[in-house]
């Protein structure tokens, strides 16, 4: 705690579209793939299109609008070359930076997370599930109790963190002139009608997260970004975050964000 759905590499569907400014080599992506590569860029060529960034921005113009929400969040991360298994939260948000959170599932149920910027010397209160829930701590946001077991910290958790973060790597990637942006059709995710979007990155060279391949859902009608795969350049999954039940009317108060709230266990 205080630290998949892998859908596949290739996913077929009518009228992809990929806007590249450079194709990688047969043996990072395999001859059916750069194939499918050159038929996109010739298709996108001809249309005079380039919506590498415009996705990006109806996200951000969809999330400026939400006050508060609520959701489920799955969790999954690749830390010192382990998958570790993945976490299932109750999360609850309000902006400017209110965040409650409770673990319900294994490893950690019951655990509990408050932070509300400016309030508690800017530290999150938290306690564990189980035997130490009585053991309640106030800990900075990069604390090792919070930190180990994961990449980033819990801050980034949420709907905001994950469209900053991916605003960074495709911007920065742009300007790197090195990014490539592949419409793979529709999918159905947790209940929500979603586009599917395979972006390509230039690893080590932007900001955010540090692998070499997004696969993102953006929800069709709000245009939130509702869950993303990170992938390194074998292929293998580094980092999962998906968003389920999402309310976007939640109409949350500052009980919500209260450790005393009865609900809770604090």
């Amino acid at each position: 705690m205080f630290g998949c759905y892998r859908i596949p590499a290739r996913i077929g569907g009518g009228g992809a579209v990929r806007f590249s400014r450079r194709i990688h080599s047969p043996g990072m992506i395999g001859i059916a793939r750069l194939a499918l590569l050159l038929s996109w860029a010739v298709a996108t060529a001809a249309q005079g299109l380039d919506d590498r960034e415009q996705w990006v921005v109806e996200a951000e113009a969809a999330y400026a609008s939400v006050e508060s929400y609520s959701a489920i969040v799955h969790k999954q991360q690749r830390v010192a070359g382990k998958l570790l298994p993945q976490e299932t939260i109750f999360l609850k948000f309000r902006k400017p930076f209110s965040m409650y959170l409770k673990w319900v599932s294994t490893p950690y149920e019951d655990s509990e997370l408050v932070y509300v910027v400016g309030w508690n010397k800017n530290r999150v209160r938290a306690h564990r599930g189980g035997f130490w829930r009585f053991v309640v701590r106030n800990l900075d946001l990069r604390a090792p109790e919070l930190m180990v077991g994961n990449l980033r910290p819990v801050t980034d958790i949420g709907i905001g963190g994950l469209i900053k973060t991916v605003a960074v790597n495709v911007r920065s990637a742009i300007e790197a002139g090195y990014i490539s942006v592949a419409q793979l059709g529709e999918e159905s995710v947790y209940g929500r009608k979603t586009r599917i979007l395979d972006v390509d990155l230039p690893s080590g060279t932007v900001g955010g997260y540090g692998g070499y391949r997004m696969v993102i859902n953006q929800d069709i009608e709000n245009k939130l970004l509702i869950r993303i795969h990170v992938y390194d350049r074998q292929d293998q999954l580094v980092e999962n975050y998906g968003y389920e039940n999402l309310n976007l009317i939640a109409g949350l108060a500052d009980s919500d964000f209260d450790p005393d709230n009865p609900a809770y266990r604090f």
